[in-house]
């Protein structure tokens, strides 16, 4: 099949002693690193700290056993962190920030949940280093500052810096370092509010020498490669504080469209200071210039008004500020109102009472607003019977009142309030008003027949209430019951005919509605309302609204459908029916729900089930979808050393998975397995049958062969019954290295190129090679290495060490196993450190056969430092012996072999099967012939597989049997 699947399982083993056994587990989690970490320690009473630089990557995995495959969340400090990184990284195994900040240190948790048992949790401190530039400041003591601010007396060079972890300070007079009692006219001392924020430099009594360059250091000890912060400031006798100038009026009135500059210049300081300009009411406008001092804001607007402050800092003394107020011009929000009679508190226009007509302006500057008064557009004065007032000038928003006192017929007509602002260049305000004989206040009522209005959920319903007045005023509808919004999201909604239209009604919009005039509606009176109460009827609310029941033949079926709410709430009568055809109908009683009952379930039974309970409004509707599909495979994610490497860039998978709920519907008669390379389109499918019925919990093994190497693919596994296909899963196989970063077990027979992750050492004199005894060239080396790997196979990949020449005695080759992680047993304390079992096989045959050693590298050592745990030199015979060394690492570790060249040629020294396990090792070493069967088995299996071209013979296991 195009080399992607030619093979598939060709052998099953049958082990003694070994039975199935449901792999259903609880799950645990674990946390690994794989970032720009700078260092990983154990805290002693929490969990590991991660140290980082900032602007590095951070990338944390969260390792996960149990089955079903755990679900996982990261979160931060026991909160949410989808504010905190991407969304993409919470819910995946990997939590991946780039250029990590310092705000994002902190406690990161690892939450992992497969509903059997509690969820499993694992957190990790995230400590983000950094360190910024340092800051020097200069301050003259208050009481013997004078006009020439550092001529004598005491100063004080004040370092600061940002930092994590706490800043060592230094400082230096030219170049030479001052420290505490170095000079009799230097203190030097950090003052006691402060945790490693800062270092003062006290210059007492000021002396000649003392005017001098000062440099402070800051350092944080190179942790995490972070570099050393110098700044550097020169103390003279003329040194001096800024001092600066506004070239501009305060406060700025301006019209909209101006262009405003500001003008800020230096008139002294000493270094030269910076200018700076802000705005007090947050950033400055977008559109704003600045240059040399100057700020410049062109077309300024309304919002563009605030307080200015140039501020002029050169870290002498304290900085410099001067502000301006920039006001900009502006008439706004008109209103007006009539009191028919401020006295007798009447809602009538009457002849001979008195009329109060008041118009009220928002103006900028309050102080510029000016008000006018027309009738019949000509102008109007303040008289004895037309009394005109205004409010002060510096009370915003702004009235003026005309009263019209004992009001005559000539006194009925068009009114206008104009306002404008001294100066001009702002449009005026006018606001007209129409007195006459006829205005009547405001009146509102519900029609006969409109309150309480009913209505069916999704129709559209108007409410009304009838309006009176002269003018009329606008209505304001709210909700009268309770808080809540209207229809449109708003809480009040306008209506100019007294009508509130709601369209698509749903029965959440049941309940009182206010309708009220507006506050100003031309007439100073009291708001008229009224109240209308809307009904929504829609029919019954029932549970479950959709459900799918999964039953094999021959097996009961119950049903039942069960009313949450109706209005009417009166329910009239149910009907159950399998599609169209009708099965059984009723009415209700003192019940609230109906059942149907299948005692026997035929093949006709499949299908779509429906029970409608009525009232007058119309159904609702529970669906039943009964169906014999079988549930999804489950994979099983925690298979030890799943690939195997079949030929070259062949590579094999041993696919495992359990079955959901199984005995839910008939028995699973086979799997259609299907498998495609990512990135393709075609699947390729072929059926495996199954014997039996298959357990709850039970593992199902299938070999995987003839897998393109270093290929990704997509498996897809289906269940099949009598029904037919049931749910499928899918599941991605990629090749890597069967090592798991976070150290349980290893092994490494070196069958593969990237030889299990291993490396060579860059410090020491030749390297060692990955050779085949099939392969081998004995020509320069006869008398000496291996003929075969450690299970005698010609085939079978070993590493060694090529003593021919140019090598001479004492040369050094030097293999370095990849970094495994290592936690305490218990996550509260490392006292006791976990325990491991290393063994290998060596090969040390040659009458020139040197040394080779075996060491245990933890994370901070170096080579040098890390002494042997095991040791051998000599010709051991032509044959592969095995070491076995417990070990108790405290730390991230490395184990590492040490090949050294004897005094000739025929000192050849190989390795193979390099194994960790947790756990001492057995003492006297463990009769390991199990291992040893399967592995002969395999050897066996993989020489067949060497000799045919095509082999296409079905495996399926039941059992975890083989570990190969």
């Amino acid at each position: 099949m195009d080399g992607i699947i030619s093979v598939l399982g060709v052998l099953t083993l049958v082990l003694e002693g070994i039975s199935c056994q449901g792999v259903y587990a609880p799950p645990t989690v674990r946390i690994v690193h794989s970032g720009h970490t700078c260092n990983v320690e154990e805290e002693r009473y929490s969990e590991r700290v991660y140290t980082i630089r900032e602007g590095e990557t951070l990338e944390l995995t969260c390792l996960v056993t149990g089955h079903p495959r755990p679900q996982i969340r990261w979160t931060k400090t026991a909160g949410s962190v989808s504010d905190r990184f991407q969304d993409s990284s919470v819910f995946n195994e990997t939590l991946h920030i780039a250029k990590i900040q310092r705000h994002q240190g902190g406690r990161y948790y690892c939450k992992a949940e497969n509903g059997l048992g509690s969820p499993a949790i694992k957190s990790i401190r995230v400590d983000v280093y950094y360190l910024d530039e340092p800051v020097v400041t200069v301050h003259q003591s208050i009481g013997e500052a004078k006009e020439q601010f550092y001529y004598e007396r005491t100063v004080f060079l004040r370092c600061i810096a940002n930092s994590n972890p706490p800043i060592r300070y230094s400082w230096y007079r030219g170049r030479d370092v001052l420290s505490q009692g170095s000079d009799k006219g230097v203190e030097i001392y950090e003052p006691f509010f402060t945790q490693g924020e800062t270092k003062i430099l006290k210059l007492k009594n000021l002396r000649p020498k003392d005017y001098a360059n000062y440099s402070c250091i800051a350092s944080v000890r190179n942790v995490c490669g972070i570099a050393d912060r110098r700044v550097v400031f020169r103390l003279t006798n003329k040194t001096a504080p800024a001092s600066i100038k506004l070239l501009v009026e305060d406060p700025i009135v301006v019209n909209p469209g101006q262009t405003v500059s500001l003008v800020c210049i230096t008139t002294g300081g000493e270094p030269t200071p910076s200018l700076n300009w802000t705005l007090s009411s947050g950033s400055l406008p977008e559109k704003s210039l600045m240059k040399d001092g100057t700020l410049t804001l062109p077309a300024i607007a309304s919002e563009d008004a605030g307080v200015y402050s140039c501020i002029a800092s050169n870290n002498v003394g304290n900085p410099a500020k001067k502000s301006t107020t920039i006001i900009v011009r502006a008439l706004k929000k008109g209103r007006f109102w009539i009191t028919p009679d401020p006295y007798h508190n009447d809602d009538n226009i009457q002849i001979g009472r008195e009329v109060k007509i008041s118009c009220q302006v928002e103006a900028t500057p309050p102080a510029a607003l000016q008000f006018s008064w027309l009738k019949n557009g000509r102008a109007l004065r303040s008289s004895e019977r037309m009394v005109i007032t205004q409010t002060a000038p510096d009370i915003s928003p702004g009235t003026t009142n005309l009263d019209i006192i004992d009001l005559r017929f000539t006194d009925f007509g068009t009114y206008a309030g104009v306002a404008s602002l001294r100066g001009g260049g702002i449009p005026e305000i006018s606001i007209d008003v129409n007195i006459s004989p006829t205005p009547v206040p405001p009146n509102l009522t519900v029609p006969r027949g409109k309150s309480p209005m009913a209505v069916r959920e999704g129709e559209t319903v108007e409410l009304e209430c009838l309006v009176s007045g002269k003018p009329k005023p606008i209505i304001l509808w709210s909700r009268a019951d309770k808080e809540a919004p209207m229809p449109d999201g708003s809480m009040q909604m306008e209506s100019y005919d007294g009508v509130l239209r709601i369209v698509n009604v749903s029965r959440e919009m049941s309940g009182s509605y206010r309708c009220q005039t507006s506050q100003y509606n031309g007439f100073n009176v009291k708001p008229r309302e009224a109240v209308i109460e809307l009904i929504v009827h829609y029919p019954p609310a029932v549970e479950p609204v959709w459900q799918e029941v999964r039953q094999g033949l021959g097996r009961p079926v119950a049903m039942n459908c069960r009313v949450l709410r109706a209005h009417p709430s009166r329910v009239l009568r149910y009907e159950w029916r399998l599609g169209s055809r009708l099965l059984h109908a009723g009415t209700f009683d003192s019940r609230d729900d109906t059942d149907y009952t299948i005692r026997s379930l035929v093949r006709e039974g499949y299908g779509e089930y429906t029970c409608d309970i009525i009232n007058e409004v119309g159904p609702g509707r529970c669906t039943f979808l009964v169906t014999g599909k079988a549930y999804p495979p489950e994979f099983y994610y925690d298979t030890y050393n799943p690939l195997w490497q079949n030929r070259p860039r062949v590579y094999g998978y041993k696919l495992q998975w359990t079955q959901m709920n199984p005995n839910a519907v008939d028995r699973i008669m086979a799997y259609r397995l299907g498998i495609r390379q990512t990135g393709q389109q075609r699947w390729w499918e072929q059926d495996i049958p199954v014997e039996g019925n298959i357990q709850k919990g039970e593992l199902i093994t299938h070999n995987l062969t003839e897998l393109i190497r270093p290929e990704v693919y997509v498996v897809r596994l289906t269940p099949i019954t009598r029904f037919g296909e049931g749910d499928s899963s899918t599941r991605v196989v990629t090749y890597s290295v069967p090592i798991n970063p976070y150290l349980r077990e290893f092994h490494c027979s070196f069958e593969e190129d990237p030889v299990c992750m291993f490396t060579q050492d860059k410090n020491d004199d030749f390297d060692w090679t990955r050779h085949s005894a099939a392969t081998r060239d004995t020509k320069y080396t006869p008398n000496t290495g291996p003929s075969g790997d450690r299970s005698s196979s010609k085939q079978g990949f070993y590493m060694y060490i090529e003593t021919s020449r140019p090598r001479k005695e004492g040369d050094t080759a030097r293999l370095l196993s990849p970094t495994f992680n290592v936690a305490p047993k218990n996550p509260h304390s490392i006292t006791s450190p976990p325990a491991y079992c290393f063994s290998f096989y060596y090969h040390m045959y040659g009458k020139h056969i040197g040394t080779l050693n075996a060491f245990v590298k933890q994370k901070g050592q170096s080579t040098s430092d890390a002494g042997p745990v095991w040791s051998l030199s000599g010709n051991q015979g032509d044959r592969w012996r095995q070491a076995k060394i417990s070990i108790h690492p405290t730390a991230s570790f490395q184990v590492m072999f040490e090949g050294i060249r004897g005094p000739g040629i025929e000192g050849d020294i190989a390795i193979d099967d390099v194994t960790l396990e947790e756990g001492e090792c057995p003492d006297p070493p463990s009769n390991h012939g199990k291992i040893a069967f399967k592995k002969k088995i395999w050897i066996i299996f993989r020489s067949i597989l060497n000799r045919v071209d095509y082999i296409q013979i079905t495996n399926i296991s039941f059992c975890n049997v083989s570990q190969f």
